[in-house]
Parts: structure tokens; sequence; C-alpha cells
């Protein structure tokens, strides 16, 4: 407790000051768009780490592309080839360099994953095939493929591989 000299010490310290006001709170401000790009770009490096170009999957070549991963339902791939998943999602890759092929890949996994979308359409071309044979080799090494095959004709045909997705 203070006595009386000092109460009359300090208002004299205080003479002539105004009161502050302190009936509101301004929280600072996080930059919530900064580190959600960061967690977004962190998401995306995670997604690359698992599509290697030194991977050489047993994929049969001839005939139609076609992936069923360990412990999948073989009727996954016929369901698949007839067209009865319907592709939410479609990704064109023509006229990309393999690297931003692999970039628009992962985007696209990453997709998606965040809006619970288990079939997507991605469009190879035919060009040189580098595409065409490079983009089931990727898709083979990430954990969420359960199966591709080339899709059917409404989805694109053999310029199209249809993807299934763990979700």
């Amino acid at each position: 407790m203070l006595d009386d000299d000092d109460l009359a010490l300090f208002r004299d310290a205080i003479k002539g000051t105004k009161p502050l006001l302190q009936n509101e709170f301004v929280a600072p401000q996080k930059n919530y768009k900064e580190k959600q790009q960061i967690r977004e770009q962190r998401e995306k490096e995670d997604t690359l780490f698992f599509f290697s170009d030194e991977y050489e999957p047993l994929l049969n070549e001839e005939g139609a592309v076609k992936y069923l991963r360990e412990g999948e339902d073989s009727y996954l791939l016929k369901q698949l080839r007839r067209g009865d998943f319907s592709p939410e999602l479609f990704l064109d890759l023509h006229g990309l360099t393999k690297e931003k092929a692999k970039i628009e890949l992962a985007s696209l996994i990453q997709a998606c994953e965040k809006e619970n979308i288990y079939c997507a359409s991605i469009m190879t071309g035919y060009g040189t095939y580098t595409l065409k044979r490079q983009i089931p080799k990727w898709l083979v090494q990430h954990p969420k493929v359960r199966a591709l095959h080339q899709a059917p004709r409404e989805w694109g045909g053999e310029a199209a591989i249809l993807i299934l997705l763990e979700v």
C-alpha cells in the first residue's frame, strides 16, 4: 500500500498527462498467406520426392499402359479400362518439358488429396512419346496411386491416363 506522501508525489509527477483509453486489443497480425505458401511449397516438394527418373518399374509397355498397386483388387483395372470411374480433375501436359510435367503431376496429386478426389485424367498426348512413357514410371512410385490405366476413348484414349488415388 502506498501512503499519502507517495500518492501525492505520484499525482504531482503525472500532472498534465491525459489518461489513455484501454478498451481495445489489437492482436499482432501474422502473415498467414506467406505461411500457407511455404506449406504448399513444402508439400509439393514432398510429392516431387517420389518421382525419380532413375527408377525403372516392371511395366508392360506393349499394349495399354496399366498398373495396380500390390494388395489392390484387380477389378479396379477393369473398371478404369471400361470408364466406370469419371475423372474429376484433368491435367493436360501437351508441350511441357519433363521437369515441368513432373511439377504439374505433383501439383495434381496434391490437389486431389486436398479436394478428396480419387480419380483424375492426365493427357500426355502423342508427340515424341517421352511423357507418355515417363508419366507411368513416375506415378507407380507415389504411395497414393492405387491404379492407373490407359483412358477409355471418352476420356482421351491412348493419349491419356486415368489414375485412381487413395484419399
